[in-house]
């Protein structure tokens, strides 16, 4: 007698995450099974998912977009929802993802997100890839793949999308505002590996035109002047984006 698949698999894909992962795992339980990706942890993530899960994947990716078609690939579930360790699922979105995975006709959904700067829910001014105010977090397996880019690499979507979920996720994005800062640089210089790879880093002047377009799609676009000081930065985090990674791609050795 064959045994049926899991309806439900929740993917995590961590490096060195021991600070907040089990607080990530503990509300996972509402999922068949539950996948951990460790890539190259040197701190006590292996232990801290093992209390959770057996489905354990261990290795090494350069490349965030490989090492979540990785954790795709070993889900065994009809439906799959990503989860990253600094993200927390309340009881009412399982509820809904539970809800939707069981009866959805469609293959794929956006989950809305909630980011928080430390304990300050910020709604307003996420984008420019610089955040995320949703995303396609819950697919049917199969359905969605992630391009080879070291930071917000490509994604391709199959299928029809469904309605977006209802009840958000809850994001703690920066623990403050030098966090930010630090993950803006991470950011960029991944970037700039990429940019160095296609063999096209683009232009100064459009990426210094880019600066002022970034800054007013998230800041007046995006409505990130109704979070005051918080608003301004992820602006102009998400307006230094671009010309940071091509400078750095220009000039920096590798």
């Amino acid at each position: 007698m064959s045994i049926p698949l899991p309806v439900l698999s929740a993917l995590v894909v961590v490096h060195n995450e021991e600070r907040q992962l089990a607080d990530c795992l503990e509300r996972l339980s509402f999922a068949d099974e539950i996948v951990v990706v460790l890539d190259r942890c040197t701190d006590a993530s292996r232990a801290i998912a093992g209390r959770f899960t057996e489905r354990l994947v261990e290795g090494a990716w350069e490349r965030e977009g490989e090492r979540r078609n990785t954790g795709i690939a070993a889900c065994r579930g009809q439906w799959i929802v990503e989860i990253d360790a600094d993200e927390r699922v309340s009881p009412m979105l399982a509820a809904e993802l539970r809800r939707t995975a069981e009866t959805s006709r469609f293959d794929w959904h956006e989950i809305p997100v909630d980011n928080y700067i430390g304990d300050r829910l910020v709604r307003w001014g996420w984008g420019a890839a610089f955040g995320r105010s949703a995303y396609p977090g819950l697919f049917r397996k199969g359905f969605k793949h992630w391009g080879p880019q070291r930071v917000h690499p490509a994604l391709q979507l199959r299928g029809h999308k469904g309605p977006r979920l209802e009840n958000r996720l809850d994001h703690y994005v920066d623990r403050d505002l030098s966090d930010m800062i630090q993950r803006l640089d991470r950011y960029s210089s991944a970037r700039a590996k990429d940019l160095r790879e296609s063999g096209d880093i683009g232009s100064y002047g459009a990426n210094l035109r880019r600066i002022a377009s970034r800054f007013w799609k998230c800041y007046v676009g995006r409505r990130g002047y109704r979070e005051g000081p918080y608003g301004f930065m992820i602006a102009l985090c998400a307006g230094l984006y671009p010309i940071l990674s091509y400078l750095k791609a220009r000039l920096d050795r590798e």
